[in-house]
């Protein structure tokens, strides 16, 4: 089937750049996107979630750290 997408310009010359650097052409490239993209879309998002499993571990963060802060972690990984 042919159709003709109206894409922008600047979004066409990446997708022709990057076609040409996978040696595959742009009607593949659109094919793998789509599917993918409906793919995702048919994973299922109805019923009940699964209980995740807990660790009985002992452990954590060390005294000082703030698991909430990004800061704080990041910080820690520097000492």
């Amino acid at each position: 089937m042919k159709t003709t997408p109206n894409l922008q310009d600047e979004l066409m010359a990446r997708v022709k750049a990057f076609a040409a650097l996978e040696r595959t052409t742009l009607t593949r490239l659109v094919e793998e996107g789509l599917a993918l993209r409906l793919r995702r879309r048919k994973s299922p998002t109805t019923g009940a979630l699964k209980e995740l499993p807990l660790s009985r571990r002992q452990g954590g963060l060390r005294e000082g750290i703030d698991g909430a802060s990004n800061r704080s972690l990041l910080d820690a990984t520097d000492e």
